[in-house]
């Protein structure tokens, strides 16, 4: 494969992840990924030959390994509680960049009832249970149990999508913040990194 080409792939999946971070998964089609990535229309099948299916998979996985490999990077510090006030800043980032636009490429496509290609929801779900099995594994490392730990990583992946639904609504990092604070504070108590009282997170 040329580098061009190359490069056309890439600049299309990453306008995918884009746009379905800012649109949904309804609204990323091949004419729009064309535009937005300024990718020629022969490249489309060339790259893709399953199609708008098979470029929005691809962007999932580019979505879900970015993410699960921050998480797995700053995992080495060995603070749990450091790495997911991380995890909440990442987010806070993406929202005030986007001017409160972007939300989460991997729940537009977990959302979207689509019976022509039912791959993509079980790749969405694939993904989010990869963000889940790191989340917890930095936790038992940090000496909780296995069933805990797990609990608490499902918990941290729905507040942060949740408060990250609420700040696009709100216009605000609101949500995001008293989200943060309070998980902030449930995993230093469980893990024992602080003493309780006061969030600790700088403001």
């Amino acid at each position: 494969m040329s580098p061009r080409r190359s490069d056309s792939r890439e600049r299309m999946v990453a306008s995918a992840v884009v746009l379905l971070r800012e649109y949904g998964a309804g609204a990323t089609s091949i004419d729009r990924v064309l535009a937005h990535s300024g990718a020629p229309r022969g490249s489309v099948y060339h790259h893709f030959p399953g199609g708008r299916a098979q470029l929005i998979d691809e962007a999932v996985a580019l979505a879900g390994d970015f993410i699960a490999k921050r998480i797995d990077a700053a995992a080495e510090s060995g603070d749990a509680v450091q790495v997911i006030d991380a995890f909440f800043d990442q987010w806070r980032q993406w929202l005030l960049e986007s001017g409160f636009r972007a939300g989460c490429p991997i729940v537009a496509v977990a959302v979207e009832t689509n019976d022509e290609a039912p791959q993509l929801a079980r790749s969405a779900a694939a993904v989010l249970s990869r963000w889940r099995e790191a989340l917890a594994g930095l936790l038992v490392r940090r000496g909780l149990p296995d069933a805990r730990a797990a609990r608490l990583a499902a918990f941290i992946i729905a507040a942060a999508e949740g408060a990250v639904i609420l700040c696009r609504a709100e216009q605000s990092t609101a949500p995001l913040d008293v989200a943060a604070d309070e998980i902030h504070d449930l995993l230093a108590h469980a893990i024992g990194d602080r003493p309780a009282g006061g969030s600790g997170r700088p403001t």
